[in-house]
C-alpha cells in the first residue's frame, strides 16, 4: 500500500496525466501534426511583420509568454490580448503580421472578432486547438490540431494538460524558427543582456587572463622557481608549456599537495605536474565554463589556441562576471 500522503499522490497522478498528454503530442507530430506544423513555420519564417499571439484565459496567458519565447529567440512578436482587440487593439495588427490564435475549443467568442479582422485583411492565421471543425479551426489558415486528451483536474475543468501541450508546441515552433534562422548565442546574448542568463552568454575571450597576468614556465623549470610564480600569480596553479608554446600541463595546489613529501628543491615541474588540463576556447560560453569547472571540481581552466595556451579563467572571474 502506498505511504505518500494525499498530496503527493495527487501530484503524481497529476503529472502522470499531463506525461500522457504530451506523450499524445509526440505521437501526433510523428503523423498529422507534422504537416501543418512545417507549414506554420515556413509562414512565419516568410513574414515581413510579427507574429501576433492570442487568445483568452489560460490560453491567453499560455500565449503571453510564447510571444516573449519568440521575441527572445529572433521571431518578432506581441501578445494581443484577445478581448481588447475588440476594442480597438486590431489597429496594431497589419497584413505583413501573422497571426497565432490560441484556444482549446477553438470556439472563444472573444476571438471571433480578430478572426474576422484576419479573413478581411488576409493576415495569414495559425489555430492552435484541439477544435477541428470549430470556428476558429475551419477559418485558419494553418490548423495546429491537439489531441484531445484529459485534463489532470480531478474534475476535467481547470486547463492543465491542454495548456501544458500548447505551450509544449509553441516553444516548439520558437525553436524551429530559432533553428531555422540560425540563431546563435551571441544573438540571444543581444535580447538578454541583463542578469546571470546575459553573463552566462559572454564569452571566455571577455573575462580571460593574458598575457603577462598568465603563471607561465618553460617545461624542464625547477620547482622552486615555479613556486615563486604560483605564489606571485596569485592563481593557484602554474601552466606548464613546452619549448615550442605548446600546453604542456598545469600544477595545481592539489598537484602541490600530493607531492608535499618530496623534495621540492630537487624536483622539476615535469616531475608533478598533471600533463592533460581541462581547456577552453576563447569562444566557449561562461556558463558552459561554470558547468566545466563544477563538473570537475577544479578552480581555474586553461584557454588554448591550436594547443597553445592564451589564457586563464578563474572560478572568481565567472564570480565577477555574475555567472556564479
Amino acid at each position: 500500500m502506498s505511504s505518500h500522503s494525499p498530496a503527493i499522490r495527487s501530484a503524481l497522478n497529476t503529472i502522470a496525466v499531463e506525461k500522457a498528454g504530451m506523450s499524445a503530442l509526440e505521437g501526433a507530430l510523428q503523423n498529422g501534426l507534422a504537416e501543418p506544423f512545417d507549414r506554420a513555420v515556413e509562414t512565419i519564417a516568410a513574414m515581413k511583420g510579427r507574429v501576433i499571439v492570442t487568445g483568452i484565459g489560460k490560453s491567453g496567458h499560455i500565449g503571453s509568454k510564447l510571444a516573449a519565447t519568440f521575441a527572445s529567440t529572433g521571431t518578432p512578436a506581441f501578445f494581443v490580448h484577445a478581448a481588447e482587440a475588440n476594442h480597438g487593439d486590431l489597429g496594431m495588427i497589419n497584413s505583413n503580421d501573422v497571426i497565432l490564435a490560441l484556444s482549446w475549443s477553438g470556439e472563444t467568442a472573444e476571438l471571433k472578432g480578430i478572426v474576422s479582422y484576419s479573413r478581411r485583411f488576409k493576415v495569414p492565421l495559425i489555430a492552435l486547438t484541439s477544435g477541428k471543425e470549430s470556428t476558429l479551426g475551419r477559418e485558419s489558415d494553418v490548423l495546429l490540431l491537439l489531441p484531445k486528451v484529459a485534463e489532470a483536474c480531478p474534475h476535467g475543468v481547470a486547463p492543465t494538460t491542454s495548456t501544458l501541450m500548447q505551450l509544449a508546441v509553441g516553444d516548439a515552433l520558437a525553436l524551429a524558427l530559432l533553428e531555422k534562422r540560425g540563431f546563435t548565442a551571441t544573438d540571444f546574448r543581444v535580447f538578454h543582456p541583463g542578469g546571470s542568463l546575459g553573463a552566462s552568454l559572454s564569452h571566455v575571450k571577455d573575462v580571460m587572463h593574458r598575457g603577462e597576468e598568465l603563471p607561465l614556465v618553460k617545461i624542464g623549470t625547477p620547482m622552486p622557481e615555479a613556486m615563486r610564480i604560483h605564489s606571485h600569480k596569485h592563481f593557484g596553479c602554474v601552466i606548464v608549456e613546452n619549448e615550442d608554446g605548446t600546453l604542456a600541463g598545469i600544477i595545481t595546489d592539489g598537484d602541490l599537495t600530493r607531492n608535499v613529501d618530496r623534495p621540492m628543491a630537487t624536483l622539476k615541474v615535469d616531475d608533478i605536474m598533471t600533463r592533460s588540463p581541462k581547456t577552453v576556447s576563447p569562444n566557449q560560453l561562461l556558463g558552459a565554463t561554470l558547468a566545466l569547472l563544477n563538473e570537475a571540481r577544479i578552480g581555474a581552466v586553461i584557454v588554448v589556441e591550436e594547443n597553445r595556451p592564451v589564457g586563464l579563467v578563474h572560478f572568481h572571474d565567472l564570480l565577477r562576471a555574475g555567472v556564479a
